[in-house]
């Protein structure tokens, strides 16, 4: 946001150099169901486009209509996520928002004794700021490793990052409105207009139970990495809800409503963020009454360092990469250069704070020149590790979370 507090972000700002480059063809991801079919280098098909944008990386573009950029997964490198390196997941338009953030005002009512309505500079000056580092995750993250291919834009690894959020506890807010004791469920509503550009409804309305939105790390925050947080990030300011899925973390927030039941907005029925109570199969219509709200994200790791596809001239490689869990901490990371024959462990970084992804660092002797892939498979605290395939095949792509793979050729 500019200085002398006033925001002049528009969305015409914001999508101002939204055209893309392309790169060229190379071999489709190690472990994707692309990768598994595809015949031979000649057949493979085109890179990414890449997003033009200020303020960031050239992330991979997955849709433009709305706007869905991922993360590289050499990009991820960083234990602070850069907010230029920050994946792009739109469900909408961008608003167009102008004037002081600090007169956004957020509407708190429903199943409350004092409805709100609050400014956000009120909430800066009556509760308390805290800062923590947050993975913020798509919830469709990792959907083109299933096969057949599930609905919904391709996901790699990389519709996640790990910045620092400073804002207030959504817990203060919803404890200064009075919870009654039927309060359930909220319900989520941002500013974004529909893609047909109408206001008047929304987008998508997603919500939580009270006892997620209680805890201390479920935030509205006003700043992204110590900075005004930009509009694509859902300035004023937006929710954050660490380790569930990202459609929760609504941007461009303007109201919360406190529910007495489940939240029934759009976003919340048919298969939309939900999974199978029990295994389909792939492929499958599948029965949505048969499903159960997506909540936690799956344990991942992501190798980031080397790049895939890297030539090396030396058989010693040194690696490094990330690791989360949706449910808690991560207590193993293992390495692997022959196809899960044998496994070498990691040594893992303490996270910063709950629901921080964590470094993974690692180094092992490659016996010969030539063709290998290294493999990583994290374990959290509660003992659930990654599957060696995409699990659990939905038909919205939810929870694939394979171990991840790159290939290195090592030059004679």
């Amino acid at each position: 946001m500019p200085k002398k507090g006033t925001f002049r972000a528009s969305r015409r700002n914001v999508l101002k150099g939204v055209g893309m480059a392309t790169i060229g063809a190379s071999l489709p991801p190690v472990g994707s169901a692309m990768a598994q079919s595809a015949p031979a280098a000649s057949a493979a098909p085109k890179g990414p486009k890449l997003l033009e944008m200020d303020g960031k990386a050239k992330l991979a573009v997955l849709g433009d209509r709305p706007l869905v950029a991922e993360t590289q997964a050499e990009l991820m490198d960083d234990d602070v996520t850069p907010t230029a390196k920050l994946f792009v997941r739109n469900n909408g338009g961008v608003p167009d928002i102008t004037g002081d953030p600090k007169a956004w005002k957020i509407k708190i009512d429903g199943e409350v004794n004092t409805p709100l309505e609050i400014s956000v500079g009120e909430m800066m000056s009556r509760f308390p700021s805290v800062t923590y580092q947050l993975t913020l995750e798509c919830g469709g993250n990792g959907r083109s490793f299933f096969s057949p291919e599930a609905r919904g834009n391709q996901w790699t690894n990389g519709g996640v990052g790990c910045p620092q959020w400073t804002g207030i506890r959504l817990a203060d807010v919803l404890k200064a409105a009075g919870l009654k004791p039927s309060a359930a469920f909220t319900g989520h509503y941002g500013a974004d207009p529909t893609l047909a550009g109408e206001t008047d409804k929304p987008t998508i309305s997603r919500g939580m139970p009270i006892a997620k939105a209680m805890d201390e790390h479920t935030l509205i925050a006003f700043k992204l990495n110590g900075q005004d947080m930009p509009l694509i990030h859902g300035a004023p300011a937006r929710l954050v809800v660490p380790g569930w899925a990202g459609s929760l973390s609504t941007k461009w927030l303007k109201r919360i409503w406190v529910r007495d039941k489940e939240h029934d907005g759009p976003g919340m029925g048919g298969f939309s963020y939900r999974v199978p109570k029990k295994p389909i199969v792939p492929g499958s219509k599948g029965d949505e009454k048969d499903t159960a709200i997506l909540e936690a994200m799956p344990v991942r790791s992501v190798i980031t360092f080397p790049a895939d596809g890297t030539k090396l001239t030396s058989r010693k490689l040194d690696l490094r990469g990330q690791a989360w869990s949706g449910e808690g901490d991560i207590k193993s990371v293992d390495i692997s250069t022959d196809y899960g024959v044998t496994w070498k462990t990691a040594k893992v970084n303490a996270p910063a704070n709950k629901f921080a992804w964590q470094r993974f660092t690692a180094s092992v002797d490659l016996p010969s020149p030539g063709y290998y892939e290294v493999w990583a498979k994290a374990t959290d605290a509660k003992g659930v590790t990654q599957p060696f395939t995409a699990a659990n095949w939905n038909p919205q792509g939810y929870g694939a979370n394979p171990i991840n793979r790159i290939r290195v050729l090592v030059e004679s």
